[in-house]
This record gives C-alpha cells, structure tokens and sequence, in this order.
C-alpha cells in the first residue's frame, strides 16, 4: 500500500480546467495537471483494503493494478509504476482522457464520497512515461509465420494488433479511413484527447511491425472472403456505428443530423482533413444558431462541447430520463457504477439541460428545421398531455446511442453466414471470441455494443491471446 495514513492525513485534489470563457475559444485539451508533488500525495491517500474493488470486475474493466501503482508513485518509482500500467493497458494515455472512471466509483474512500483520483494518478504516469523515453517499441525476437488481418483501428483493434505483433505475428490492420485510431480519432473531439496521442502510439506499433492499409473499406471497397483467404486469422473490431432510429417526425429537414457525423466533420475540421466547404450544403456548423441536442450520453454532451466552440448562440440538451438524485445511496448501488447527477465539462460551458422530455417532431419551414417539439414524460417515459413545448432551434442532433455494425459492409457481403445476436452484435463468446466464421474473431463494440474505451483495450487483448491460442495451439499472452 501507499501511506498507511494517507488517507487519514491528506485530501482528495481534483485536477482543475480552465475557465470555460477560455476553453470554448479552442479545441485543444483544457484540462490543468497537478505538479507531480501533489500527484504523489494522492497516490498516498490509496489505502490498504482488504479487497480493493477498485481493479476488480467493478472497477476497471482492463484490470489495472492500481493499489501497486499507487504505491510506486507514492515511493517515487515512476518507471515502475509505467512498467506496471502498461503490463495491463496498451494506452493509459487514451483510458486517462477518456474513461469514466468506474474505478473511483469503486474505492473504498468513495464511500466518503472522497476516492483517490485513481484517473489523474493513472494519466499523470503515461505522461511521465512519454516524457522519460520510457514507451518504446518492443519487436519480437522471433517470427512465426502466421498472417494476421484485423479490421478496424479503433482501441479494440490496436490493442489486439500490438499484442499479437508482440509475440512474432504478421499483422496488418485494415482501416475505411485515412488515418487510424477509430472513434477516438474521428468520433472523441480534440479538447477531450488530442490526436498526437494517436498519432505516437501508431508509429509505435508500426516499429514493432503493424502494417496500418488505410482507405479499405472492407465488404464495400475489399472482399471480406479474400481477406479471409489471405490469413491464418481475422478479427472483426469495426465498432458499433448504426445510429440509432428515433422514430421522430422530420428527420428529412435540412438542419437535423445523427450526432456522429458531426462529430467527425468537426474533428477532420480541426486535424486539417478535407471536409466541405463552408455553407456547402454538406456542411454541419453551429455558428451563431440555436442548437439542439436528442440525448443523454457522451456522444450528447460532445455534441455541446463542440457546437460551443463553433460559436453556437444556444445549446439545448434533451434527456427523456428523470433529472437523478445529486447523490445516489452508497448503501445499495456501491462498489457499482451509479445513477447520479452528472454535470460533464461540455454542459458545464452553458448548455440548458431539460430532463423527462421526449422529443415528439422535429418542426420546420420550406424544408427547413425551425424548432423541436417536445413534452414531459413519465415514469413510464410516456408523453403526457398538455405539457407540449416547442423549443427553437435551427440545428439538431441525434444522440441517442447505437445500435451495432453497419450493415451494408462485410455484414451484407457474407450475408447469414455471420451470426448476430438480437441486437445484430456479431456473435462471439468472451472466452473464445469466436465467430460462427472459422478463423474469425470478433471484439469491442462491434462484438459487445456500444460501450466505454476500457471495454474496448481488455477485449482487444482477450481477442489476441484467443486467435495467439488458436494459431499456435498456446500462448503466453496475459488475459
């Protein structure tokens, strides 16, 4: 453990942002690190529980050892503590940015409403890492000949990808866009992660012998059958990009839009890929309107960061659940994650947040978005007469989650002789990750469903070590 007193002796301190005046005038990361003095006063708050459900199954979902690392950034011992992180997360630069922290949920002094702020510790290492020349690449000292095709660059597929290259496989990553990373690149906005940090762990990975093939689009632009011919082994890791269907009224007027497109606009925006033009009609811009955003989650509230940056005048975000409690019963839900009031940093910069209202119609004039009709809700989440609000907006976007793969890809191409589950998930178990496909693997959100970056990293590395076991009939890859 850290300081057997630690947690007795010194505070929780959170890391702080920069004032939203500030913030929402760039797209580059706003959040301001602790000095590494302070960084190892928290890492000493970590205490010596009994069992420490802070990297158990309701913790971290990658399994990081965070009572050891903790204890190592306590005594000073940066490098081990890299060592350490890295043994279990290939990007706990990604996971320190991007992950929730179900982790902090999980801690004992979360009972106290007061967890060690196992994130900022967690980020804080990566950094110290980059910063020492301590992530270097790690080339196999022997090949094995066997040819690996994995499909899609997203943190289910690189993580697979460095593990099996690791070990001596020929790995080859196939990407539909111009350059890797998945939704973390094309889908997470730049002041949540910027992307050199993709950028650095591709090259990376390169040096130990991914080859990235970028602009295939596999089942639409390459056979999904020849890719399968060509490798000892496959894994499918393209994500969940179907949006949701909302079933909502003037979806067809010209201001109203799935959340992910924008998204992905913005970002090539930003990074200085090619997008359309300013006012083409393909062009998705916030600037000086009133907006309004159809959901609840992450993808809303990144949504809203955006559209603020872009100068929009207002940002409305509609949630059909009940406004939660400030603070959940630790009694009943603890060491699980909870249903609370959260206020994420994008809504913090302004946005008006109407809970128990479902979107009844999208509304306009010559074709054009005008405004968005709604209603309270409820607890049934059923509309309620005579509580019919209109709310003006000349931009809408659609949040409301996903719903699986695409369809009109490898999905189509192989037709029935890839499985899906009832939520057209493709089927595979989370010990084998086995498709109903010989030699096909299947892992992250396009095996599991939407879900969180963490989930994403431990399924790429369960995902290796099974098609490792299948290819050479062992392995010594970890689980």
């Amino acid at each position: 453990m850290a300081k057997v007193t630690g947690f007795l002796e010194i505070d929780r301190q959170e890391q702080r942002y920069q004032p939203a005046s500030d913030r929402i005038r760039h797209f580059k990361e706003f959040v301001l690190p602790l000095p590494e003095p302070e960084v190892r006063r928290q890492a000493a708050r970590c205490m010596d529980c009994g069992i420490p459900y802070c990297h158990g199954p309701t913790g971290c979902p990658v399994h990081n050892q965070i009572p050891d690392w903790n204890d190592l950034v306590w005594q000073g011992d940066w490098e081990e503590a890299a060592r350490n992180l890295h043994s279990t997360n290939n990007f706990p630069e990604w996971t320190g940015k991007l992950c929730p922290a179900p982790c902090e949920e999980a801690c004992t002094l979360n009972l106290e409403d007061v967890p060690v702020t196992i994130k900022t510790i967690e980020e804080a290492i990566a950094d110290k890492a980059w910063e020492n020349g301590w992530v270097q690449p790690q080339p196999p000292e022997r090949r094995t000949g066997k040819r690996v095709a994995i499909i899609g660059s997203g943190p289910a597929g690189m993580a697979a990808a460095q593990q099996l290259a690791r070990v001596g496989h020929d790995v080859h990553v196939y990407e539909r866009e111009p350059r890797a990373g998945g939704l973390c690149r094309y889908g997470i906005p730049d002041f949540k992660m910027e992307k050199h940090h993709i950028d650095r762990r591709v090259a990376q990975l390169e040096a130990e012998g991914v080859v990235f093939h970028y602009g295939v689009n596999v089942g639409v632009t390459h056979p999904m059958r020849e890719i399968v011919e060509g490798h000892d082994a496959v894994l499918i890791a393209a994500g969940a990009e179907r949006p949701r269907d909302p079933g909502i009224g003037g979806m067809e007027l010209d201001g109203v839009h799935y959340a992910m497109p924008y998204l992905v606009q913005s970002n090539r925006r930003v990074n200085g890929e090619p997008v359309p033009e300013m006012n083409h009609p393909d062009d998705i811009w916030a600037g000086r309107k009133h907006v309004v955003v159809v959901g609840g989650g992450d993808t809303a509230s990144d949504c809203v960061g955006t559209a603020f940056r872009q100068g929009a005048i207002s940002v409305t975000q509609l949630d059909i659940r009940p406004c939660p409690p400030e603070k959940e019963n630790k009694g009943l839900v603890w060491p699980y994650w909870p249903t609370k009031l959260r206020t994420s940093s994008s809504q913090a910069e302004g946005a008006e947040r109407e809970f128990q209202a479902a979107t009844l119609e999208f509304v306009g004039k010559n074709g054009v978005l005008t405004g968005v009709k709604c209603a309270r809700v409820d607890e049934k989440r059923v509309p309620v007469e005579g509580t019919e609000f209109v709310l003006k907006a000349d931009l809408a976007f659609i949040a409301i989650g996903f719903a699986g793969p695409l369809e009109d890809t490898f999905v189509k191409e192989l037709g029935g002789g890839l499985k899906q589950d009832r939520r057209t998930n493709i089927l595979a178990d989370e010990e084998s990750y086995r498709t109903s496909l010989d030699k096909v693997f299947a892992a992250g959100d396009v095996r599991r469903g939407q879900s969180l970056v963490v989930w994403a990293i431990r399924e790429g590395r369960q995902a290796a070590r099974a098609m490792d076991a299948f290819m050479m009939g062992e392995t010594s890859l970890p689980r």
